[in-house]
């Protein structure tokens, strides 16, 4: 690896960000800077122009999948690697229209980060191929129900399901409680949904949360 040696890890885990650290400098990352909120690596990321960013989709203030579209939109030159607990059925695909250039599931280990990390680092990418499952109706309707939904619906729903009230997801995502309540409705519509109990149990059975 000689081209890529600047590294951003966005994680708000200290021990997940402390193992990565010593990992990356052992693949000659020479600079290595931490983020542990969503809402400060597009400010590093500025100031520190790494070739790599790892970044973590679950982190205060700001989601990785706003954090993945921010780089987009601001054309940002930097390869990234999602390393995540979420479930790669869901947020592989939607990493990858976002721009991320590798998507590596938190339970795969460090073997999968190394690489992908050397992978995004010589200019190529590095997913995964998704499970051939067979899928029974029910299973196939709701994944497709969740595949229609927009990235934040899908960060606001797991929030819900996650037992997070309107205001303190409003607070997280810094918009009013006005607008949660709103994205609440249009999910329990969507998802054809009761409840937030009921919103839970569909987020439990498809292994989002």
């Amino acid at each position: 690896m000689k081209s890529a040696k600047t590294l951003l890890i966005a994680d708000d885990h200290p021990v997940v960000r402390s193992a990565l650290r010593i990992l990356v400098k052992q693949e000659g990352f020479q600079r290595v800077f931490e983020a542990s909120k969503g809402n400060e690596v597009i400010s590093m990321i500025r100031e520190h122009r790494p070739d790599v960013v790892v970044l973590d989709l679950v982190m205060p203030e700001m989601d990785g999948l706003d954090v993945l579209q921010r780089i987009r939109d601001n054309g940002m030159q930097c390869q990234v690697v999602v390393f995540t607990s979420l479930a790669r059925t869901f947020y592989q695909e939607r990493c990858m229209r976002a721009g991320a250039g590798a998507f590596v599931s938190k339970s795969s280990g460090m073997e999968d980060v190394l690489k992908a990390l050397r992978a995004v680092s010589v200019g190529y990418t590095y997913f995964q191929s998704l499970p051939t499952v067979a899928l029974d109706s029910l299973q196939r309707t709701e994944k497709e129900m969740i595949d229609k939904l927009s990235n934040r619906e899908l960060t606001i729903c797991l929030y819900l399901a996650n037992g997070l009230s309107n205001k303190e997801i409003a607070i997280i995502m810094h918009l009013s409680h006005k607008t949660i309540s709103t994205y609440k409705t249009r999910l329990t519509e969507k998802l054809n949904l009761q409840s937030k109990v009921h919103l839970r149990d569909f987020c439990k059975r498809n292994h989002l949360i």
